[in-house]
C-alpha cells in the first residue's frame, strides 16, 4: 500500500487552504511521514481525508485533527459559511461553546464568519451548557444558535451543534439543505471573517439561572445533594442554579469538579456508561446524601442517583423520566397540557398522563422531534437521560433544569418520610410495574445492520406481533400479552440495539411483581439477543 497521487494532490490541496497555522503543520507532518513510506501515518493520513464530516442529525462531530474528516477551524469556517448562505436574511445568531480541545477556537471561527456575513452575533461568555445557547435563542427571537460541543463523546471528539429559530435542533430537510449549501462553500482560507460581534457578559446569561430557579413548586428544601459534572462545564452553573432555587447543601465531586477536556477519572464521559458514576455514589455515601446528580460534559443530560437499602444505584432513563413526568403533570398549570416520549422508552408516561387527564406523544428518538410533539408541550424525556422540564424556555434536553427539579421532587418527598424509589413504587402499584433494558450489538461491517433488520422484516419471530413503526422509520416493534420490544438501528453509533419493556402486573405485592418480571425480562433478553445476532 502506498500514497497516491490523488490522496497526495487532496492533501496538498487542503494544507494550502487551511487558515490556521496549526493544523496546517499537522497535516504537513503526516504527509510527511506517509511520503516517507510509514504504513501508520499512510492509514492516518487515508483517514483524515476519507470525505468531509457529515451534517447530520444536529450538526457535525468527529476527532479534533487537521484534515476534510476533522473538526478543525477550515471545517468550522466552511461550515458556517454554509448556515449563513443558507439563512439567507441575516439576523441574530448566538455562538456558545463547552470547555473541549478546540472549542474556544472554534467557537470565534464561527462568531467571526457569522459577522462577516451580516449577521448580529453574540458570543457567550466562555464555557457553558449547552441548555443556556438553547435557551437565549429561544428568549431573543435568535434566527440561529450554534454550540461547539460534542456532549459525552470521547475526549479526542468534539462537534458543531445547531439550533433554529425557536431554540430547537434541525430537522430534516433542513440538514440536507445546509449540507448543500456548504459544498458550494470556497475554500476556508477565502471565506471572509470580521471580529465585529459581541461578547456577553456572565450578567446576560442570568435570565437562564433566574428561570431554572422558579421551577420547584414545593416548598421544602431540605436536601443533601452530591453532584458531578463529569469533568465539563455544568458544575459551577448547576450549583448557582440550585442555590438560587434554595438549595444550598450542595457537595460536589472534587476530582470532577473542574473543566477538564482530557476527562482523566472517566474512561467514557457519559453518565449511561457502567462506573462513570462511581465517583459520584462513592461522594453520596460518604456524606449521606438524599439524592446524587450527574450532569454530562455539556450538561443537557441528568442522570439520577438514589440510596437503595444499604447501596446507591443510577437510576434508569426511564425511572427519572416518569418521576420527573408526574411531578410536571402534578404541579402544571396548562389546562391541556401534553407530555412526549419516544417510541423506544417505557410506555408508562402514557399511562400517567391518562390518569392526568394529560394527551400523550411518542416521537422518533431525539429531542428535534420531543420538541416539535405538539402544542401544550409541559414535559418531554428520552430514555438517555434527556429531560425536558419547561419547554416555553428551553425546547431541547435540560441537564441543569431536570437537577432542580429533581431536586424539589426529592425534597417535597423527603418532608413527608418518602424517597424517589417509593414514589417509583406508588407508580408502580398505580400503573403495573414497567421494566425495561436494552440489548446493543456493535458492528464492524455497516451492511450487515441492514441485512440483520432485513431478515427480521421478512421472518419476524412467531411469538410477537409484528410491525413497522412510523412511516419511513427504520423501526420494528414486536409485542406480546404485558411485552414490548423495540428494534433499530443506532442513529450515531455503528450499533443495532433492542429496546426491551415488560409490564407486571402488581396483584400480589410489589416484591412478587418484581421477581416475576424480572424473571420475564431475563426471558425476553436471552431471546431477543438470539433474533438479532
Amino acid at each position: 500500500m502506498s500514497l497516491t497521487p490523488a490522496l497526495r494532490d487532496a492533501t496538498f490541496r487542503w494544507i494550502a487552504d487551511d487558515p490556521s497555522d496549526a493544523t496546517r503543520t499537522e497535516l504537513q507532518t503526516v504527509l510527511a511521514r506517509a511520503m516517507g513510506g510509514d504504513p501508520a501515518a499512510l492509514e492516518d493520513l487515508q483517514d483524515r481525508m476519507a470525505g468531509p464530516l457529515t451534517f447530520g442529525t444536529a450538526g457535525l462531530r468527529g476527532p479534533v485533527r487537521a484534515g476534510t474528516n476533522g473538526m478543525n477551524v477550515a471545517t468550522v469556517v466552511r461550515t458556517t459559511a454554509g448556515l449563513a448562505a443558507w439563512l439567507a436574511s441575516p439576523g441574530l445568531v448566538f455562538v456558545g461553546r463547552d470547555a473541549r480541545h478546540g472549542s474556544e477556537d472554534f467557537a470565534v471561527a464561527a462568531a467571526e464568519v457569522m459577522a462577516a456575513a451580516g449577521f448580529e452575533v453574540k458570543l457567550l461568555p466562555g464555557p457553558l451548557p449547552t441548555p443556556v445557547l438553547a435557551y437565549l435563542v429561544r428568549a431573543h427571537g435568535a434566527v440561529a444558535g450554534i454550540q461547539i460541543t460534542a456532549s459525552h463523546n470521547p475526549p479526542a471528539d468534539n462537534g458543531y451543534k445547531l439550533y433554529l429559530s425557536g431554540g430547537s435542533q434541525i430537522v430534516p430537510p433542513s440538514d440536507g439543505e445546509i449540507e448543500k449549501a456548504i459544498e458550494a462553500v470556497p475554500a476556508a482560507v477565502s471565506v471572509p471573517r470580521n471580529v465585529t460581534y459581541t461578547t456577553l457578559s456572565d450578567e446576560d446569561v442570568d435570565a437562564y439561572l433566574d428561570r431554572v430557579a422558579s421551577l420547584p413548586r414545593g416548598n421544602s428544601r431540605s436536601l443533601k445533594i452530591a453532584l458531578t459534572p463529569m469533568h465539563g462545564v455544568g458544575g459551577a452553573f448547576a450549583v448557582e442554579a440550585l442555590r438560587r432555587a434554595g438549595f444550598t447543601d450542595v457537595h460536589v465531586v472534587r476530582s470532577q469538579a473542574v473543566p477538564d477536556p482530557d476527562f482523566p477519572t472517566v474512561v467514557f464521559p457519559n453518565p449511561e456508561e457502567p462506573g462513570a458514576s462511581d465517583e459520584l455514589l462513592s461522594l453520596a455515601a460518604s456524606v449521606d446524601a438524599d439524592l446524587a446528580i450527574a450532569l454530562d460534559p455539556d450538561a443537557d443530560r441528568c442522570a439520577l442517583g438514589v440510596r437503595d437499602g444499604s447501596s446507591w444505584r443510577m437510576l434508569r432513563g426511564d425511572e427519572t423520566g416518569v418521576l420527573l413526568g408526574s411531578l410536571v403533570l402534578s404541579t402544571t398549570e396548562s389546562t391541556d397540557p401534553l407530555v412526549a416520549t419516544t417510541i423506544v422508552s417505557s410506555s408508562l408516561l402514557r399511562s400517567i398522563a391518562t390518569a392526568h387527564g394529560a394527551r400523550y406523544a411518542e416521537t422518533l428518538t431525539g429531542f428535534k422531534w420531543l420538541a416539535r410533539a405538539g402544542e401544550g408541550l409541559v414535559f418531554a424525556y428520552e430514555e438517555a437521560l434527556g429531560n425536558c422540564v419547561d419547554p416555553e424556555f428551553v425546547a431541547d434536553k435540560d441537564g441543569i433544569s431536570a437537577a432542580v427539579v429533581a431536586a424539589d421532587l426529592a425534597a417535597g418527598l423527603k418532608a413527608s418520610g418518602r424517597t424517589l424509589l417509593d414514589a417509583l413504587d406508588q407508580l408502580a402499584l398505580d400503573h403495573g410495574l414497567h421494566l425495561t433494558d436494552q440489548v446493543s450489538l456493535r458492528y464492524t461491517d455497516l451492511s450487515l445492520i441492514g441485512a440483520t433488520m432485513a431478515r427480521l422484516r421478512s421472518a419476524p419471530p412467531a411469538e410477537f406481533s409484528s410491525e413497522d413503526l412510523l412511516p419511513g422509520a427504520d423501526v420494528l416493534r414486536w409485542t406480546a400479552d404485558g411485552v414490548r420490544v423495540i428494534v433499530r438501528p443506532s442513529g450515531t453509533e455503528p450499533k443495532l440495539k433492542a429496546y426491551l419493556e415488560v409490564v407486571e402486573p402488581v396483584t400480589d405485592g410489589l416484591e412478587s411483581a418484581r421477581a416475576s418480571g424480572r424473571a420475564r425480562l431475563a426471558e425476553l433478553r436471552e431471546r431477543v439477543t438470539e433474533l438479532v445476532s
